[in-house]
Formats: structure tokens, sequence, C-alpha cells
């Protein structure tokens, strides 16, 4: 009861403490990573962890593109 209680205040604080900017992608990729690290030995924690980080390369690649999309699309002033 007391590490579900300890776990729990520092997962509140770790998300009070992040911008919501900043976990874009973050939290389906952990969804994702926490199911499969579970089933895949126990290991929740590390594969949300992954999940996460993978999640946030997704998603700045997905913004990179949707940049460089715009950027071509506009007609070049001569």
């Amino acid at each position: 009861m007391r590490s579900a209680c300890l776990a729990s205040a520092i997962a509140v604080a770790a998300l009070a403490a992040s911008s919501p900017a900043d976990a874009k992608g973050c939290i389906k990729g952990a969804i994702v990573g926490g199911v499969a690290g579970h089933y895949a030995g126990h290991h929740g924690m590390l594969g949300a962890a992954a999940g996460c980080l993978y999640g946030r390369h997704r998603a700045r690649e997905q913004e990179r593109q949707q940049q460089g999309q715009g950027r071509q699309a506009q007609p070049e002033k001569l």
C-alpha cells in the first residue's frame, strides 16, 4: 500500500512538472510500450519509457514532414 501511494505521488509530480507540448507523442507511445513490456516479461515501466521516447521521435518526424510540405505548397515570388 505504501509503495502504491509513493508511486502515485511520483507520477502526479512528474505529470505536473511536464508541459503539454513536450508530451506530444509520448503518452500514446508510453501506453503501447507499457502494455508490450508487461506482456514481454513484466517490464512495463521499461516498455513505457522506451515507448515514450519512440513516440516523441515519431511526433517530431511527422512535424518536420508537415513543415516541409507547407513550404513546398507555397508558390515562390519572383
